[in-house]
């Protein structure tokens, strides 16, 4: 639970804290904090930068498990991107998340006034399109904890995703607006059971129009956001509905801004629209083939042992078989018993149990019945959003600075220009030495002079190879070609389906290293720099995407 705490306050402050504002966001020691921190880094979910602990890519697979066992992401986002470029605006997927939204995928459009929600931000449901249609399946349960939240947060304070609510004023709200506000509802009850108007608060006003919503959304299949988030931003929504059961599966947004459309135009103009792409995903969840339930992964956690071997006391066992327990779920394995989990972890039976109980009081997992266990959309809470919208730049950048620093030479990562005759440096790390090689961060130089660039061209189609054998073997070396006493050794990047996406590369004087040196001592600490790289560039483009630059 401690873990817990600490990932999901990273991912709450951006993905980069210190130690000590851990401590205090925290309340736990200094030395837990150091522990636990000193045990995600052996699991490669965070990593020191300085005096600061940040989020690194690996901590994705968790929210990976859990939308690859919901499947939605993978089913209807062609989809999602196909309206948003038919539209040229942004289309979002959510599902509910207690009395919140959370997104489950993106497609975004590049604009000067762009719109910065990612994958797993959690917004207030009262301040969205999904919202209400969510809530117009909520029980009265459902709308008693909302009422509990709002009267404790009623700045939504707590959903870091959105600004603050401008606090209401003092005293009675508008007796007028409350009265019509309830006869719109229907009395002093509505879905949830707003009592009574005489003096009605800003609070419960709010209570009264989100219940009003919610009623509507249920009689007409859609629901509207104007400017609730923040002013300027207007969305349209849609419910995908489950074949088997009938309940909304997922909310499909379009989401806009009102110099481009007002909230009217939305519900005119791009709401049939919406309306026939759900149209076209509720065919698609019909037409899915059921999964075979496949053996899962055995022995994910027979690290830890060694791991506390090595580390002793500063290495928490426990968190790391906890955590290990999220990733035993899967696209094929979206419920699972504590036997199941527990065969794929390596675990023990009674180990196993304790976590999914703690993470179901986290609210991380969910029993579905006396025997098997699914994970929730909270799982996202947990490094997701600022994850998201990382870059391969970024993600590169530790692993080249941790080289740098074992060879002591300057290291980078570059990628073709779109004419395919350039290079161009997207990320660099440099040395202390006295003589370097100084290349700065978006330098483009000719593609078939540098390592970079012949084996970022082995990828390409022959009419364009300058250099055949790069792909042949798998790295560059080049000897001062582009200029005098420069030597330089590069291999590729490769993405999920193989392809040659980047390149990296160590940079030196023909003085530091013969040839034969280079591919002895330093093509082997490169090529293990390129594996990290792209294990990471893997886990974080598993359901969103990575830019290059």
């Amino acid at each position: 639970m401690r873990g817990v705490a600490v990932l999901r306050q990273l991912t709450e402050a951006g993905g980069t804290l210190s130690p000590s504002a851990l401590e205090r966001a925290t309340g736990l020691a200094r030395s837990t904090v150091d522990r636990i921190t000193a045990t995600l880094a052996r699991m490669g979910y965070v990593r020191p930068d300085g005096r600061d602990v940040v989020l690194a890519p690996r901590l994705m697979e968790l929210g990976n498990a859990y939308l690859a066992a919901l499947r939605l992401p993978a089913l209807l986002d062609a989809r999602a991107d196909a309206l948003a470029d038919e539209l040229d605006e942004s289309v979002s997927l959510a599902v509910g998340d207690q009395d919140g939204i959370r997104f489950i995928h993106q497609a975004t459009r590049r604009r000067a006034m762009s719109l910065s929600f990612r994958i797993g931000d959690l917004l207030p449901a009262e301040r969205t399109a999904p919202g209400p249609l969510f809530a117009s399946e909520w029980t009265d349960a459902d709308w008693r904890l909302w009422h509990a939240r709002r009267t404790a947060d009623p700045e939504d304070r707590g959903f870091t995703a959105v600004p603050p609510r401008v606090p209401p004023t003092d005293g009675p709200w508008d007796a007028t607006e409350a009265t019509d506000m309830t006869d719109a509802i229907g009395g002093t009850g509505g879905i949830g059971g707003i009592g009574g108007i005489g003096g009605i608060s800003a609070t419960d006003a709010i209570g009264a129009d989100f219940e009003r919503r919610a009623a509507s959304a249920r009689e007409d299949g859609w629901s509207l956001d104007d400017q609730l988030i923040e002013p300027g931003l207007v969305a349209v929504s849609v419910p995908v509905r489950h074949p088997d059961t009938g309940r909304i599966a997922c909310v499909a947004s379009v989401v806009s801004h009102t110099s481009r459309h007002s909230a009217d135009d939305l519900r005119t103009t791009l709401l049939p629209r919406l309306r026939r792409t759900v149209a076209a995903m509720e065919a698609d969840l019909r037409a899915a083939p059921p999964l075979s339930v496949t053996s899962p992964p055995s022995n994910l956690a027979t690290w830890t042992a060694a791991s506390k071997q090595e580390l002793g006391r500063e290495f928490v066992e426990s968190l790391a078989r906890g955590l290990t327990v999220l990733t035993a779920f899967g696209e094929d394995r979206a419920a699972l018993t504590s036997a199941q989990v527990a065969k794929a972890t390596g675990l023990s039976r009674a180990t196993a149990r304790r976590a999914l109980i703690t993470y179901e009081h986290l609210g991380l997992v969910r029993q579905e019945d006396d025997r098997t266990f699914t994970l929730t959309p909270r799982v996202l809470a947990l490094g997701f959003p600022p994850l998201s919208r990382t870059s391969l730049p970024r993600m590169a950048l530790p692993h080249l600075e941790e080289l740098a620093s074992h060879v002591q030479e300057s290291t980078s990562l570059a990628v073709l220009t779109p004419s395919g005759e350039e290079i161009q440096y997207t990320a660099r790390a440099t040395t202390g030495r006295i003589m370097s090689v100084d290349i700065t961060v978006g330098t483009r130089l000719p593609a078939h002079a540098t390592a970079l660039g012949r084996v970022l061209l082995s990828d390409t189609p022959p009419v364009r190879q300058t250099h055949p054998e790069s792909a042949e073997h798998g790295y560059a070396l080049v000897d001062e070609e582009l200029e005098a006493g420069l030597r330089s050794l590069a291999v590729p990047i490769h993405d999920r389906a193989g392809r040659v996406v980047a390149a990296a590369g160590v940079a030196m004087h023909t003085a530091r290293h013969t040839r034969e040196q280079c591919l002895e001592h330093l093509l082997p600490a490169l090529r293990r720099t390129a594996t990290a790289i792209e294990a990471d560039l893997h886990v974080a483009t598993h359901f969103t995407h990575v830019p290059l630059t």
